[in-house]
């Protein structure tokens, strides 16, 4: 499934690889030298491979259903706290709005999810979650502030 990414987050992703491949920074040791690199080269072929498979800022459909690109609002079950978040690609934040990956627990229990759906998930603890999904709007109606829909 490619990234899914907002026009400002790959714009700053843009914006950290001209600055990584633009020469300027000079090591103070050797060693500082080679783990420099390594740590650059990396981060660049991240970015690279971000930007080659990813949609920006295409809205996916309105329909109610969490996938990369929709703002998902949860409540977590066990407390009644709800979270609201998009789910796209961590690394590449989008102002204030949280970010889950879909590879997360979090996000990989919600994909597909419908308005109404709960779903479990296992947190690094080993503990068992479980929310139920309340909206999953467009991120870009997300941003112009439209109500969502209730769940059907």
């Amino acid at each position: 499934m490619p990234a899914w990414l907002t026009p400002e987050a790959a714009d700053r992703l843009r914006n950290e690889l001209a600055a990584l491949t633009t020469p300027g920074r000079t090591p103070d040791s050797a060693e500082e030298d080679l783990t420099w690199r390594h740590e650059r080269e990396t981060r660049i072929q991240q970015i690279r491979d971000l930007l080659d498979d990813a949609v920006i800022g295409q809205e996916p459909p309105d329909d109610g259903v969490a996938k990369p690109g929709m703002v998902l609002t949860v409540r977590y079950d066990d407390t009644g706290d709800t979270e609201t978040f998009l789910l796209g690609i961590r690394g590449a934040e989008n102002g204030d709005l949280e970010v889950y990956s879909p590879d997360s627990p979090l996000g990989a229990a919600l994909t597909g999810a419908r308005q109404g759906d709960r779903r479990t998930f296992h947190v690094p603890s080993g503990a068992v979650l479980s929310v139920t999904l309340l909206s999953a709007v467009p991120y870009g109606r997300h941003r112009s502030g439209e109500a969502p829909r209730p769940a059907r």
